[in-house]
């Protein structure tokens, strides 16, 4: 099951979400009608911490794609933080560990 949450505390120059569960196929339609209601027209930074997320695939990291998009339009960036091992390797193999900033955990 796939569970997203907006930080609504969070500092007035970053969106910070929480993403939870499995992003595939199937929760596609709802991540990307979701995530990018939050980004709106791209013009901040965007934080995804991604602890309990424990699977993503390539609709999943497509729809991540269009979001950075957006953001990179405005001179923007998505930060990602806490990836798993697996969804790490996932990012290095495709090369969008060279597109994305990959946070250490901390």
């Amino acid at each position: 099951m796939f569970k997203m949450m907006m930080d609504n505390n969070a500092q007035a120059e970053r969106i910070v979400i929480t993403l939870q569960g499995e992003i595939d196929i199937s929760s596609a339609p709802e991540f990307k009608a979701e995530l990018y209601e939050m980004v709106g027209d791209g013009q901040k930074d965007i934080a995804l911490y991604c602890s309990d997320l424990s699977y993503i695939d390539s609709t999943g990291l497509g729809i991540l794609v269009g979001a950075l998009k957006r953001v990179k339009s405005h001179q923007k960036n998505v930060y990602i933080y806490q990836l798993r091992e697996n969804i790490r390797k996932l990012f290095h193999i495709t090369g969008l560990d060279r597109v994305f900033i990959l946070e250490e955990p901390v």
